[in-house]
């Protein structure tokens, strides 16, 4: 995953099972980034979160089958789920919530780290994201019955850059990194922000790992590494295939992708694992710079982005 290689003003903390990062060019807004940082998190966990009983998302299956009316920032949310899954061409699928549970994420990660499950039923594709009725001007959305909607694949990328975009109204240049998925908004320090790509944003930068300087847009990563657990013999993780309810098959262990917004960038790393031996060519056509890591370690780009022995800007 993405990990920040040096910073000017900086603050970390936990959230969401992931750890939040937050840079500024300016050492005295710092402070006030940090406040408005953890109000957008705090409000989009309230509004999408399917681990807590009370949030705008979950409380949205008693009217399944019925339109309900819903926040103007679960509306922004669903909006950028469903034009990711067009983008993807329904790789990046928010029905997938009932296929994520069956698969065994039914509970906050911290919980099922370590977790052996029994294969159980077979597992089913997802509905499909097209089934989902939204009207953004009226704020209603309708849910169709036995629909379980899961926006985990885009909602941290969301917030990382409806968070950067609101820290730059502080006149600074700004980089939110919300475990692989980073956005930055207003002017870069000088060089770029220049960032480790990696397998895993939890651990320092290696001597090996590439180094790629950012001076706009966004950078993200999409991991089978970390966020995994057992389903009787087999291994499993977080990053389901709508068409199947299943995995993937094991193509690429990572992608990083730059974009000009992390919900894109994040949508075309997920989706690219998803896509396997067809991610390249796919990530090409639309001009997307990707690092992709295979399970054998076998490293591919596309569109530009730079080789790994070197620092170069890709966004």
């Amino acid at each position: 995953m993405t990990g920040l290689r040096v910073a000017p003003s900086r603050v970390t903390f936990p959230v969401w099972g992931t750890t939040a990062l937050l840079l500024v060019t300016e050492e005295t807004a710092l402070a006030e980034a940090e406040r408005m940082l953890r109000e957008e998190l705090d409000a989009i966990d309230a509004a999408c979160s399917r681990f807590r009983p009370d949030s705008e998302l979950v409380l949205l299956t008693a009217y399944a089958g019925r339109a309900a009316s819903i926040s103007p920032l679960l509306t922004e949310i669903l909006q950028a789920a469903l034009r990711a899954a067009s983008a993807t061409n329904g790789l990046v699928d928010p029905t997938v919530g009932q296929a994520v549970i069956d698969l065994g994420y039914d509970r906050d990660y911290a919980a099922i780290r370590g977790r052996q499950l029994p294969e159980g039923e077979p597992l089913r594709p997802a509905p499909g994201w097209w089934r989902i009725q939204l009207d953004p001007d009226a704020g209603r959305v309708l849910v169709p019955r036995r629909i379980l909607l899961d926006v985990g694949a885009t909602g941290k990328a969301f917030a990382a850059d409806r968070a950067a975009a609101r820290i730059a109204t502080l006149g600074c240049g700004v980089l939110v990194s919300l475990g692989g998925d980073l956005a930055t908004a207003g002017p870069a320090p000088e060089g770029g922000w220049l960032i480790s790509v990696g397998d895993s944003h939890r651990t320092p930068a290696g001597a090996t790992d590439p180094v790629v300087s950012i001076t706009s847009g966004a950078l993200a990563t999409s991991s089978v590494t970390q966020r995994r657990w057992r389903r009787g013999d087999r291994l499993v993780h977080h990053i389901v295939d709508p068409r199947t309810g299943d995995v993937p098959a094991p193509v690429w262990k990572t992608v990083s992708v730059a974009a000009g917004n992390c919900v894109d960038a994040n949508a075309a790393a997920t989706a690219s694992i998803i896509r396997g031996r067809g991610a390249p060519r796919w990530l090409a056509n639309r001009r997307l710079p990707a690092r992709l890591v295979a399970h054998d370690a076998a490293v591919t780009t596309s569109a530009g982005w730079p080789g790994d022995a070197q620092t170069a800007t890709v966004a």
